[in-house]
């Protein structure tokens, strides 16, 4: 690949290392290899179900640990804007027709009341059009309606991020799934008085979101009685990767100059890097229920962070244990025992090691970053599930997958991935510091070799686009990684505009 002054000037403004460049181009070319399974995780076989008196004593250990003075933080990538949210109604608003005909555009229509922008609708209805929604509807407009709310001269909701939508009704007023998450974060995520939330957004949202922070924060930390600590952080331009053409040539824009595009979620590895904690809770800006509903989501929060809590003290016990040096057999069978039963990591040549190569695989396995993750049963969402995979030194742990890490000509592992019996939902809490309190380079934990390819279109031409390492998946692939059971209650994303009229977010 022969790459251009101009494209130099390019690649070098972006923070991006040529040699970067020239390794994607090759990842492009060549693809990726897949996952070598060892079988989906289920109860029993990776997946924890702990039982009521267990819960109880996770929760009660949580409640310890940052009652001690611990830095907690709860991440939650907020970037992007919520286009795909709204394909339909943009679908209806190019359609040949001006009344709803889908099930989709029917059921938006006849609900519309129930949505928690209604009035705020209603409102950009008046202004623009000199009529409120129920006239406009009597009038067959509905068009109108359907740009009120999406276009910039209304809501401008085809363009915003889902943490700014108007999501759930209460009685003192409608909330955003930011504010949401900050009430979240108050229930069981504060420490000593005090509630860190981070949110990564896009560079174009980010005065929204500091706007609407500075204007509700302080109604939820007298509610609560917590103080917020909000910081912001945007996707890194460095963390983009370059677009091709089909055959594998760098795709130019019309101005000759070379596409870059967003990594995925997985470039947010590095705005966790740097995240300043003991523990990070992650989950997605879109999970949200209304305060009648928090309860479940609270109780399994606490479990998961004191399940973490509990197996990072024995992990560092161990450590410092090893730091002494000679250890009996016995003492480290008793670690190796940890290691392959409570942090699920099958070594299978530990048993014919020496006592000093017994040793060192356990340190290096033992000093890793950890995350304890929630998984709910499956019910057909789209995603990624819980498996035991085999890793490249032919141990075996526990990996979140999406459906293109998995070799589609493997029947078997085709068949591993449509009857797994759990989902990822994205609930994670995370321990980012080592047993000297220093924080992990979280970097250097990524798997590179998990990236994936995709084919995207520009201006109706063809591409291929590189996606990193997703953040729960590759760029997470050589933590300690526990997976626990959750309640199907605590998973209730919103991938549409109609998910809002379900059940959980009335």
């Amino acid at each position: 690949m022969t790459l251009q002054e101009n494209d130099l000037r390019q690649i070098a403004q972006r923070g991006i290392a040529e040699e970067q460049v020239e390794r994607q181009i090759k990842q492009i070319k060549q693809g990726f290899p897949f996952l070598k399974l060892e079988g989906p995780a289920s109860i029993g076989q990776g997946i924890a179900a702990p039982t009521a008196r267990e819960r109880a004593d996770y929760i009660e250990a949580w409640k310890r640990y940052k009652d001690a003075g611990h830095t907690v933080v709860k991440f939650v990538p907020a970037s992007g804007a919520a286009s795909r949210m709204f394909k339909d109604m943009f679908a209806f608003l190019d359609a040949p027709y001006e009344s709803p005909q889908t099930d989709f555009e029917k059921e938006f229509f006849e609900h519309i009341r129930q949505f928690a922008f209604r009035k705020a609708l209603c409102a950009k209805c008046h202004e623009n059009d000199d009529k409120s929604v129920c006239k406009l509807l009597e009038a067959d407009d509905y068009k109108s309606v359907v740009r009120n709310m999406l276009t910039e001269k209304g809501l401008n909701y085809g363009q915003l991020p889902k943490g700014l939508l108007l999501f759930h009704n209460y009685d003192d007023g409608p909330r955003t799934p930011m504010e949401e998450h900050l009430v979240e974060a108050a229930l069981y995520a504060s420490s000593g008085g005090q509630a860190n939330v981070h949110f990564t957004v896009s560079h174009d949202h980010l005065r929204l979101f500091k706007e609407l922070v500075a204007e509700k924060a302080p109604q939820y930390a007298e509610r609560y009685g917590v103080k917020f600590n909000v910081t912001f952080s945007e996707q890194k331009p460095s963390t983009d990767t370059i677009a091709a053409n089909p055959d594998g040539t760098p795709f130019r824009n019309d101005d000759g100059s070379l596409l870059f595009r967003p990594g995925g979620h997985g470039a947010l590895i590095e705005n966790l890097n740097e995240i300043e904690a003991d523990v990070v809770f992650i989950k997605n800006i879109d999970n949200v229920v209304p305060d009648r509903l928090k309860a479940e989501t609270v109780e399994y929060k606490q479990l998961l962070a004191g399940m973490l809590v509990v197996l990072q003290a024995r992990a560092f016990d161990y450590l410092r244990l090893l730091d002494k040096g000679g250890l009996t057999r016995n003492q480290l069978e008793e670690i190796h025992q940890f290691v392959e039963q409570d942090l699920y990591c099958h070594c299978p040549d530990a048993a014919q090691m020496t006592d000093a190569d017994l040793a060192a695989l356990l340190r290096h396995k033992l000093n890793r970053p950890m995350r304890v993750c929630g998984m709910v049963k499956n019910v057909g969402e789209p995603g990624g599930g819980p498996f035991r995979t085999v890793n490249s030194d032919g141990s075996v742990s526990l990996q979140i997958l999406e459906s293109s890490q998995i070799d589609k000509s493997n029947t078997e592992y085709v068949r591993m991935f449509t009857e797994g019996t759990h989902f990822n939902p994205v609930d994670l809490v995370c321990a980012t510091r080592d047993y000297l309190g220093k924080p992990f380079n979280l970097p250097d934990f990524v798997d590179p070799q998990t990236g994936f390819v995709s084919q995207k279109s520009k201006n109706g031409r063809d591409l291929l686009a590189l996606e990193l390492p997703g953040l729960w998946n590759g760029a997470m692939s050589d933590w300690n990684t526990v997976f626990v059971e959750v309640p199907l209650g605590t998973f209730n994303p919103v991938k549409t505009v109609n998910d809002l009229l379900r059940e959980q977010h009335q």
